[in-house]
């Protein structure tokens, strides 16, 4: 067993930072939320530049397809988490089907830097170990890429490697939430159509009364 899950913990108060979703029924096109305020983009973010940084400084700059397809992987997380919670403002299915490619970017480059470790000399962190342990708090508690830079500069390859797998997994627990909420919506609210529809037979009703 790896350190890289999250402990169990209800999933509702950690998806947004200082933000709430809207609740409102009567807009029948009411956005998700604001995808920059997503912990889970904040730390695909912080992802991403370690990713380059990590890249950039530990694999061969020629001859090396792994360097293309690792800044693509964590890239394309990032930005299908965006794109996927635009994308729920008009279809649920298509939120869910972007998020899910998110996710599968995020495995594809948490493979990769499992590749790198074992054949580097390293190893995956014991979930028990105090180093283990201690990391797993510092990233849960920390979302800004900033603070990444500063790890990134101040640990070796091995290291880092380890710090990226620990970001991967606290990313994708969050994303599993995020998928099982808008399921969650999709269960009280319907899709768009039906939104629409209800949304026209409320106006229906208001005006007739007048």
């Amino acid at each position: 067993m790896n350190c890289v899950s999250l402990p169990a913990e209800s999933i509702h108060h950690i998806i947004y930072q200082k933000t709430t979703m809207p609740t409102t029924t009567k807009n029948f096109l009411a956005p998700k939320g604001d995808y920059k305020r997503l912990i889970a983009f904040k730390k695909s973010e912080c992802i991403y530049d370690v990713t380059c940084f990590f890249v950039d400084h530990y694999l061969p700059k020629i001859g090396d397809r792994t360097v293309d397809q690792m800044k693509q992987a964590a890239r394309s997380g990032k930005q299908n988490i965006s794109e996927g919670n635009e994308a729920g403002t008009t279809s649920t299915e298509a939120c869910i089907k972007l998020v899910n490619v998110a996710k599968a970017s995020l495995k594809e480059l948490q493979e990769d830097y499992e590749d790198y470790l074992r054949t580097h000399g390293g190893t995956i962190w014991n979930v028990n170990s105090l180093q283990c342990r201690n990391a797993r708090q510092w990233c849960k508690d920390h979302c800004e890429p900033a603070d990444y830079k500063r790890v990134c500069e101040q640990r070796d390859d091995l290291t880092l490697a380890n710090i990226a797998l620990i970001l991967i997994h606290q990313t994708d627990y969050l994303l599993k939430g995020l998928i099982a909420k808008y399921k969650r919506d999709f269960l009280t609210q319907g899709g768009i159509k039906e939104q629409m529809s209800q949304a026209r037979r409320n106006w229906r009703e208001e005006n007739w009364r007048k």
